[in-house]
């Protein structure tokens, strides 16, 4: 019993730290290369972009 609550211990510990260290990264800012892309996208997408 007390195993499988050590267990949980370190199973929670671990998701608290990966939820933690994709948290950060979902927070970063994008690179303006990335930005970039994205407008171009958008513009593409709207019609804006003549080819």
């Amino acid at each position: 019993m007390a195993h499988d609550s050590e267990n949980d211990n370190v199973r929670r510990q671990i998701d608290e730290n990966l939820k933690r260290v994709f948290q950060e990264k979902v927070e970063e800012d994008l690179p303006d290369r990335f930005k970039m892309l994205i407008e171009q996208l958008k513009q593409q997408d709207s019609g804006d972009n003549p080819q």
